[in-house]
């Protein structure tokens, strides 16, 4: 046991000094005013569910994380289904070329997005030729669209790879004996592949809907003014306003809906099991 704890210890002290301590140090100064004479004070998370401004922003981004995790799990589900039950050689290549991303910065793909969803840019030129838009400006950089596009683009993989991992334990034979019995491909589906794979889409939504709620690259590059969301309030605090005690009463009321999320979702994958 002593040994166990030894071999722990370095790993705990790095956890406890980098993560948990500079956390309770964020909470601190979630509480203090910002007067001349710091005091200890509830204005900062009064302030923020007070203003309509700020709700709005955060109904905004949880809006923006679902629509990226079913936009995901609609793409990604039948290109898992694929690798996992249809084809039979390939399946290491194209899970090499779904992770490929993950080798590259998530700033250098934010801006490959920026480049191409530009009016004028290569997607506009190809859809004007082949005479999907009348012009090449498309109108989609500066929205919340575009942070969408980007956003689904990054997060992708963790739910196409969750998703394969669930059908790829699931039996062949059991498939096959619905199909025996005379059950349709839609009720074979809908009666036994989705039930037994629904942990890995359970699993592939957190993975993906607890990072979109904090994320603020895509959407500040992409999405410009009107991509504004909760991540990019905090950064604005902490990088422009220098409102730290602000900062981070937003950034732990953020944590506090990634907790609550990952809780639902939790209980949801416990169910499944």
């Amino acid at each position: 046991m002593k040994k166990k704890v030894l071999l722990m210890s370095p790993a705990m002290f790095i956890l406890f000094a980098f993560a948990i301590v500079p956390l309770f140090i964020m909470l601190y100064y979630s509480f203090l005013s910002d007067s001349a004479v710091a005091k200890f004070t509830l204005e900062n998370y009064i302030n923020f569910f007070s203003k309509g401004f700020y709700l709005k922003l955060t109904w905004k981004t949880i809006k923006m994380s679902i629509i990226v995790t079913l936009i995901c799990i609609v793409i990604a589900y039948p290109m898992a289904y694929i690798m996992a039950k249809v084809i039979e050689k390939g399946k290491n290549l194209i899970l090499l070329l779904i992770i490929i991303p993950f080798w590259t910065s998530q700033l250098v793909r934010a801006y490959s997005w920026l480049v191409f969803l530009r009016d004028g840019g290569v997607l506009a030129q190809f859809l004007n030729k082949i005479g999907l838009i009348a012009t090449t400006d498309m109108g989609i950089l500066f929205t919340s669209k575009a942070a969408i596009i980007a956003l689904v683009h990054i997060f992708f993989p963790y739910m196409v790879i969750t998703i394969y991992m669930a059908l790829e334990k699931l039996d062949n034979s059991v498939i096959e004996a619905s199909k025996s019995l005379g059950a349709k491909p839609i009720e074979t589906f809908r009666r036994i592949i989705l039930p037994l794979s629904r942990p890995g889409i359970i699993t592939g939504a957190i993975l993906v809907f607890v990072p979109c709620l904090g994320s603020f690259v895509e959407p500040r590059i992409l999405g410009g003014v009107n991509g504004s969301v909760i991540g990019t309030v905090i950064e604005d605090q902490f990088f422009e306003i220098f409102g730290w005690n602000f900062g981070s009463a937003i950034a732990f009321i953020l944590l506090a809906m990634v907790l609550l999320s990952m809780g639902g979702m939790s209980l949801l994958l416990n169910k499944e099991k």
